[in-house]
C-alpha cells in the first residue's frame, strides 16, 4: 500500500497482567473507509486511544500522517478529526458557543458545514449542550468535527445508544463525508447494518488480536455457511480445515467455515448427507459467526422449546 494514513506496528498494550491489544500491525490507506469491529472488551477503544497518542502503548508504535502517534504534532491534529461514543460537549455552552470556541483550535474552519450539520439534525443554535438528547448531541459532535474539514476522520462507536432516527441521519452523514475520495475514515461500530453501507475494509478484533484485515467483500467471500441434511441425527464431522461454527438443529448440521475450497466440499458430501447446499452469508451474518463461540451448539429454539414439543 501506498500513501498511508495510519500504520500501527505490533501495537501492545497491558492494563496489569491484562493485554488489552496484542501486537495488532493495521494499516489503512487514503480514501478508504475503515470498519473497526470486535466484541466488547476486544481492544477496540484502547487501540484508537494509543493511535490518537491519548494513550501509551506497552510495546510497538504507530504513525498517523507519518507522524508516531506518541509525538503528535499541532498541525497533524488539525487534520484529524476525532468522535467518541460519549459525544462529549460542553453542557453549560449554546451550540453557537460551542462552534466559536471549536473554531479558536483549528486553523480552518467552515461555518458553512457546521450549520448544515446543525440544521440536518434540528438543533437550536441558541440552546445549551446540556439539555440536548443523546441524538442531538451526536449531531453536535459531529458538526464540531466535520467544520475543521479534516483529512482523517475517527469515530468510536458513534451511534452507540441512539434511537434509529438519529443513527440513520449520522449514517447519511458519513455517507455524505465518503464522497470525498481524499478523507479517509476509521470507525468502530457493533452495528454491522451501517458497516455494511459506508465501509470498504474492515479489521476485526478478537480478544485483544487482529484477527482479520482486509476489504469488505473479501472477507464475505472467505466465509462459507453450509447446511447438511442427514435422515437421522448427524453423526460426528470429521476434521474440517477452517470451520469455525457448528449449529445442529435436528437432522441438520448448519456449519460456518473460512476460505472454503474445493477439498471443503468434496469433505462435506463424504459424510454421507443427504444434501449438502452452500447459503448465501450477509456481512452480519459473517461476521458473527466469525467471533461466535468455536465450538458446536445446538438449536436456541429447541433448547428453549417445552420438551413435549420437541422431536
Amino acid at each position: 500500500m501506498t500513501d498511508l494514513i495510519v500504520c500501527a506496528q505490533h501495537l501492545t498494550r497491558y492494563f496489569g497482567r491484562k493485554c488489552a491489544v496484542n501486537q495488532v500491525n493495521l494499516a489503512i490507506p487514503r480514501g478508504s473507509v475503515f470498519a473497526l469491529l470486535g466484541r466488547n472488551g476486544s481492544g477496540k477503544t484502547t487501540l484508537i486511544r494509543m493511535l490518537l497518542g491519548f494513550l501509551a502503548p506497552s510495546r510497538g508504535s504507530s504513525k498517523i500522517f507519518g507522524c508516531d502517534s506518541a509525538a503528535l504534532t499541532a498541525h497533524v491534529r488539525n487534520r484529524v478529526g476525532y468522535m467518541s461514543e460519549s459525544h462529549f460537549s460542553y453542557g453549560w455552552m449554546r451550540i453557537r458557543e460551542c462552534a466559536k470556541f471549536q473554531s479558536g483550535c483549528f486553523s480552518r474552519w467552515n461555518s458553512k458545514v457546521f450549520n448544515s450539520v446543525v440544521d440536518y439534525f434540528g438543533l437550536n443554535p441558541e440552546a445549551k449542550a446540556w439539555s440536548l438528547s443523546r441524538g442531538e448531541r451526536a449531531g453536535l459532535a459531529l458538526a464540531l468535527m466535520l467544520a475543521p474539514e479534516p483529512e482523517l476522520l475517527i469515530l468510536d462507536d458513534p451511534a452507540l445508544g441512539l434511537d434509529p432516527v438519529a443513527r440513520r441521519a449520522l449514517v447519511e452523514a458519513m455517507l455524505a463525508v465518503t464522497a470525498d475520495k481524499d478523507r479517509t475514515i476509521l470507525f468502530s461500530s457493533h452495528l454491522i447494518d451501517d458497516v455494511e453501507r459506508v465501509a470498504d475494509h474492515l479489521a476485526i478484533l478478537d480478544r485483544s488480536v487482529l484477527r482479520v484485515h482486509s476489504p469488505v467483500d473479501d472477507f464475505r467471500d472467505r466465509i462459507g455457511r453450509w447446511t447438511l441434511t442427514f435422515a437421522d441425527r448427524p453423526p460426528p464431522l470429521p476434521a474440517i480445515r477452517g470451520l469455525i461454527q457448528t449449529c445442529v438443529d435436528e437432522n441438520s448440521l448448519h456449519l460456518t467455515i473460512a476460505n472454503p475450497d474445493d477439498a471443503t466440499q468434496a469433505r462435506l458430501e463424504a459424510t454421507g448427507a443427504a444434501s449438502v447446499t452452500r447459503a448465501p452469508l450477509n456481512l452480519d451474518q459473517a461476521v458473527i459467526d466469525y467471533l461466535g463461540d468455536r465450538r458446536q451448539r445446538t438449536s436456541l429454539l429447541a433448547a428453549v422449546a417445552p420438551e413435549s414439543t420437541v422431536v
